[in-house]
């Protein structure tokens, strides 16, 4: 039964075709019988032309409805003309009112329902029951009305419940094309932070490694313990970079099919400890003090806060010259957490970091800019009176609304 169900769905014109031979055969059965009676009206020719036609606008009410709602309405206008008397082929005209105010122009939709409501009116007047009142008159009309009226208020809620389909439809592929929009969107975003996270890793590590192979180079001959212990920073720092930047290009090649949060690596404030001891075990003399009470912060707020720290003493380490030191302070207050970065070196030209940070690929203060603005931060950047550069941030625990 589903086969053949699914096949009527694909060949509505074979449906409508046998519907149409139905409708001719009962009609002409039922004009041959009663052609000849006392009380009928019209020639057996004429009422089976009608027939013909009405059964023919019931066989192509789909394909063109708009023509078939003019013909029906012409062939009633001749039954009237021509005195042929309602047949059972009349009931094309509730086939052709129901089809074109479903599927019909609107014109031929309102067209069909003036002419549903008024057609047994007409019929009425022109066959008027015999021994009948007039008000019986009246309530046969009505009575005859309904049907037309039924058929066109089904016609039209199919028509509208077909538009609300279409419409959940269109809206559907409009919300898939807006999430696939938003998913790229992401991608790049992501693929941003991590270009970010990148620079901070690379940056950072190899400017130890630079420095500890230069001092190994240099106490080679003279010291060779320090030469060890400088090649054994090395050696570590670069493995911790590795790690990182595996974990990181993890995200790059697995995009989708992983999730983001099981490869990029996630540092806290509890790791600048660690940050500065690096950077004094790699030659930088820093000064580091926690002032508060240390507590839980928002992982965005410590990622920001441990990147900020790594950039700026990897540009004290390459800018700052040989004697430079540094100094860190991270101060909890009840609303924020505030970072102060100052080295006392020469220094770089402050728009050195302006346009692009110590390498030259726009990871500078732009870079910081951006990642304490997306915390809805603040930060404040430049020479200190005397040589020596200044960073000073201040990041809220709630972002900015």
């Amino acid at each position: 039964m589903q086969r053949l169900y699914d096949f009527l769905r694909r060949h509505p014109m074979w449906v409508d075709g046998f519907w149409a031979l139905a409708l001719l055969g009962i009609s002409g059965v039922s004009v041959s019988s009663v052609n000849g009676a006392p009380d009928h009206h019209g020639t057996l020719g004429a009422a089976l032309g009608v027939s013909v036609v009405l059964s023919a606008v019931v066989a192509l009410r789909r394909r063109m409805p708009e023509r078939m709602l003019v013909l029906a309405a012409v062939t009633g206008a001749a039954q009237l003309v021509l005195d042929v008397q309602t047949t059972v082929a009349d009931f094309a005209l509730l086939v052709i009112v129901y089809t074109v105010a479903a599927i019909g122009a609107r014109w031929a939709s309102r067209f069909a329902l003036v002419g549903g409501l008024s057609a047994a009116t007409l019929a009425q007047m022109r066959w008027p029951a015999q021994h009948t009142s007039a008000l019986g008159d009246v309530a046969i009309a009505v009575f005859q009305t309904v049907p037309f009226a039924l058929a066109w208020v089904l016609g039209d809620s199919m028509r509208t419940r077909r538009a609300y389909f279409a419409q959940l439809e269109e809206r559907a592929a409009r919300l898939e094309k807006e999430r696939e929009a938003q998913s790229k969107v992401a991608v790049a975003a992501e693929r941003a932070r991590i270009a970010r996270e990148l620079h901070d890793v690379v940056a950072h590590n190899v400017s130890v490694m630079v420095v500890q192979a230069d001092g190994a180079a240099y106490v080679l001959d003279t010291a060779p313990d320090q030469a060890k212990k400088a090649l054994e920073t090395i050696s570590s720092t670069g493995r911790q970079a590795l790690a990182e930047m595996r974990r990181l290009l993890g995200v790059l090649r697995t995009g989708e099919h992983q999730e983001v949060g099981e490869y990029v690596p996630q540092p806290d404030v509890e790791q600048i400890e660690d940050l500065v001891q690096q950077c004094r075990g790699s030659g930088l003399p820093v000064d580091f003090r926690v002032e508060g009470t240390p507590r839980p912060l928002p992982s965005g707020v410590e990622l920001t806060a441990y990147r900020i720290v790594q950039e700026a003493l990897t540009n004290t380490r390459k800018h700052g010259g040989p004697d430079a030191g540094a100094s860190v302070r991270l101060v909890y207050f009840d609303d924020g957490l505030g970072l102060l970065v100052e080295d006392d070196g020469k220094g770089a030209p402050h728009e050195l970091y302006e346009e692009g940070g110590a390498d030259g690929q726009g990871h500078g203060l732009i870079g910081m800019r951006e990642r304490v603005g997306m915390v809805g931060g603040t930060l404040d950047a430049g020479p200190r009176p005397g040589g020596g550069f200044r960073i000073s941030v201040l990041l809220p625990l709630k972002p900015a609304h």
